[in-house]
């Protein structure tokens, strides 16, 4: 250095200026910046997973209760309820049962719980709406764990007001 001029030395001493800067940035600043980054779009990416697992933990904590409910009123039917007579029972009760045409029970085993589902389509004939609605809230208010699964109502009569009504519906047996 010593035999380099004055404007020599000043422009090593830039040059070198020039290479520690770019050292300083590439080596020190850049992969600082790029981990701030990661780190970052990790946190985004985790407080994200964070939140779905806490809507998740909301939703199975719903479906866990409401097993719960239904495990304690699927304990407290009578003992040896069935589906076929109790809404045989429910037609008697409200008036219906002289507007079944048929009954047709039938059983299913669901094989990924030790329940099996119970089914009854039924066929209600030339009966009014006053007198289905009655029997459709007594179904689906019962404590039985009962509920419809599918509903057709046709109208019959022209002036009467008469519909015809087939129900499919099911319950769960131990």
């Amino acid at each position: 250095m010593g035999k380099l001029n004055k404007r020599e030395r000043m422009a090593v001493l830039v040059a070198a200026a020039v290479v520690i800067v770019f050292v300083v940035f590439q080596f020190i600043i850049t992969p600082y910046q790029e981990k701030q980054l990661r780190l970052t779009r990790s946190l985004e990416a985790k407080t994200e997973a964070l939140k779905e697992m806490k809507a998740l933990k909301v939703q199975y904590e719903a479906v866990t209760e409401k097993a719960r409910i239904s495990s304690i009123q699927f304990d407290q039917r009578e003992q040896g309820f069935t589906l076929f007579s109790f809404l045989d029972r429910l037609a008697s009760e409200t008036g219906v049962k002289d507007h079944i045409t048929y009954m047709k029970p039938s059983r299913v085993d669901d094989n990924n719980t030790p329940y099996r589902i119970s089914l009854v389509e039924m066929k209600l004939q030339d009966i009014t709406m006053k007198q289905l609605t009655p029997y459709l809230h007594m179904v689906e208010t019962s404590k039985n764990v009962v509920f419809i699964r599918r509903m057709s109502i046709t109208r019959t009569g022209q002036d009467e007001g008469l519909i015809d009504a087939v129900l499919q519906v099911e319950t769960y047996e131990a």
